[in-house]
């Protein structure tokens, strides 16, 4: 009897000490211009912070870049290699890629600082785990790709070769016309987008989950579950190091299915 009621007392204290993440995680108050347009809350605060880093980041490499590298300028060389050879030459050819060179740049190292923003104390969010973000460089890689397509091509054969296969029955292109044109103008967007920001969000969220709940069991619980602290302290250090990986991974991603976009649609080939 003494070990239930302990045991309430326990399940009564998390019920009123530990609060669960939700998404109001994401809409925090603002604290600046309120009720203008330039509203300022602390996501897009982190957003700027994120911004003026890697534009201070890339600004002082490229004017301390020296004929012997210091290892700061080789490691930058070696990043940037890896976004200009690795990602947009390799997916869409030398020459095709010089031209959109710059967009891809900053599409990776952009998304990359605003990913990694939520491993960083004090900031603990992600500038791209609101929708917001996402969407806007949706917006900006949709039209590039769209518009370098019909610059290439013209609108006519632009529109020719996104949405009629060749060698298909002319029959089937009733229904393949708008299976394609749901894909090239509807899905890749969404999905694009849709990608970075519920990586962002649900991987902000299993980080503040589980130190919550790791804070709560060391300092607020009682009755021996100190030991779940242990558990949930170990089970949010292998999401960050998890995290780690996916802040990277999904600036990659988004930039290599950008290149893929545009090249898909400035190419003769289908």
């Amino acid at each position: 009897m003494g070990t239930l009621n302990a045991a309430n007392t326990t399940v009564s204290a998390a019920e009123g000490g530990f609060h669960a993440p939700s998404m109001a995680e994401f809409f925090p108050a603002s604290f600046l211009f309120e009720g203008t347009p330039f509203e300022m809350n602390r996501v897009m605060l982190i957003r700027i912070i994120a911004t003026v880093a890697v534009v201070v980041l890339l600004a002082v490499w490229a004017k301390r870049m020296k004929l012997i590298p210091t290892r700061f300028q080789s490691s930058m060389e070696l990043a940037m290699e890896f976004v200009t050879v690795g990602i947009a030459e390799d997916t869409m050819g030398k020459e095709k890629a010089k031209k959109f060179m710059p967009l891809i740049v900053a599409i990776f190292f952009g998304i990359l600082f605003w990913n990694v923003t939520k491993l960083i104390p004090f900031l603990n969010m992600p500038g791209t785990g609101v929708i917001g973000m996402p969407i806007v460089l949706t917006l900006v890689v949709y039209v590039t790709y769209h518009w370098a397509g019909i610059a290439e091509k013209g609108l006519g054969r632009y529109l020719k070769d996104s949405l009629i296969l060749p060698g298909v029955p002319p029959a089937m292109h009733i229904l393949l016309i708008p299976i394609e044109f749901i894909t090239k103008f509807v899905t890749q967007p969404f999905t694009l987008a849709i990608r970075l920001f519920a990586n962002m969000m649900v991987g902000h969220l299993l980080l503040v989950l589980c130190f919550s709940a790791t804070s709560f069991f060391l300092f607020d619980a009682a009755n021996g579950f100190q030991f779940f602290g242990i558990v949930t302290f170990a089970g949010g250090m292998f999401v960050f190091i998890l995290e780690m990986l996916i802040v990277v991974l999904q600036a990659y991603i988004f930039a290599l299915l950008s290149c893929v976009y545009i090249n898909a649609a400035i190419s003769d080939e289908h």
